[in-house]
């Protein structure tokens, strides 16, 4: 709720409650407010209703106080080119320029053009990028790669096609009796929600790599589609020096790329945290009060039937997938990732 509304209701709260005790002094007595505020607010609600309790700021604007037009439309401008940028750094940067503005006035200017925040500089830059087809500078390839990361940390993962990115992370499943821990494998496309899963009994680069080597992997190449990107988080099971870690390692062979979420951000990984959320509920909590598992081996069937059931039958509402199956959506953007394939590989002659 705005802090406008906020207090729109409580001078509301106010008159209403004078009007119930019938004592105006024990209402502002009990609101906070002096009896000369009661009753210009009064004044204000029997003129014109609700929004006449707005509240007024006193501050007027003196144009004739600001910048030179001149000046502001540079300042605009190197905040566009270099969005990165503290107002305090875009003022000494100015000043190297021959244009003198206070960080201050740095400041009032990008209120004014609405840019007074890192998150508004990069769509301004996004903006000005797709109305005239611009160059990115370093500078700004930089900028936006951070906001891309920032997207991530907080669950917005960017994906293009099947196989632009695959999601991966580990799912402890629980301890059962005669078995031992069981921790699950998890990996979906992000663009079409396929997904995989294999059981293990315990946790280690080893079976994080052989997910991929056994499912994932030849999968993409069974249709033909690079698999070209992994998210996961920073578990040991995942990160390590390349040359002695053994899913680094495999990455590497295969030529994926491996991007990790923000440190203590599961939500950076959203898609399998939700997918293990639709697993727990609709396969472990079911499956285990109707059958007594004694090997992994008989647990890894009925799991592999219901991640078919889940790719092939279950439908999804998520994005990209709009009410269609994982498979479905799949099959039918496949073509996708095909002619982003056929654009990188095409040489002019």
């Amino acid at each position: 709720m705005r802090t406008e509304t906020k207090l729109i209701k409580t001078k509301l709260g106010l008159i209403n409650l004078a009007e119930q005790l019938g004592n105006v002094s024990q209402a502002c007595r009990m609101m906070g407010y002096s009896r000369d505020s009661f009753y210009r607010i009064k004044e204000l609600y029997d003129t014109g209703g609700e929004l006449a309790l707005k509240e007024i700021s006193r501050k007027k604007a003196i144009p004739k106080n600001r910048v030179e037009p001149q000046v502001e439309q540079a300042v605009v401008e190197f905040t566009v080119d270099q969005p990165a940028l503290g107002q305090l750094r875009t003022a000494n940067e100015l000043r190297k320029r021959g244009i003198f503005i206070s960080p201050c006035g740095v400041r009032c200017v990008w209120q004014r053009h609405d840019l007074e925040t890192f998150p508004k500089r990069l769509a301004a830059l996004e903006a000005k990028v797709a109305q005239e087809g611009l160059i990115l500078t370093e500078a700004q390839m930089i900028a936006l790669e951070r906001k891309r990361e920032k997207r991530e940390a907080f669950g917005e993962i960017e994906t293009e096609h099947p196989g632009y990115l695959g999601a991966q992370d580990t799912y402890y499943v629980g301890n059962i009796k005669g078995v031992g821990r069981i921790y699950q494998q998890t990996f979906i496309d992000t663009y079409s929600k396929v997904a995989f899963a294999k059981l293990y009994d315990r946790k280690n680069a080893i079976t994080a790599a052989d997910t991929l080597n056994d499912k994932v992997m030849p999968f993409f190449e069974e249709q033909q589609i690079p698999l070209l990107r992994i998210l996961t988080d920073r578990g040991t099971e995942y990160c390590g020096k390349a040359e002695y870690h053994e899913y680094e390692l495999y990455l590497t062979i295969e030529n994926v790329e491996h991007s990790k979420t923000k440190v203590k951000s599961p939500q950076s990984n959203g898609i399998c945290e939700r997918f293990h959320r639709t697993i727990q509920d609709e396969f472990y909590a079911v499956a285990f009060r109707k059958k007594l598992y004694e090997s992994l081996e008989s647990l890894q069937t009925d799991l592999d039937l219901w991640v078919k059931g889940h790719n092939e039958q279950r439908t999804h509402t998520g994005k990209y997938c709009y009410g269609r199956t994982p498979w479905e959506t799949f099959t039918a953007t496949k073509e996708l990732a095909l002619a982003k394939m056929v654009d990188q590989n095409y040489q002019p002659v």
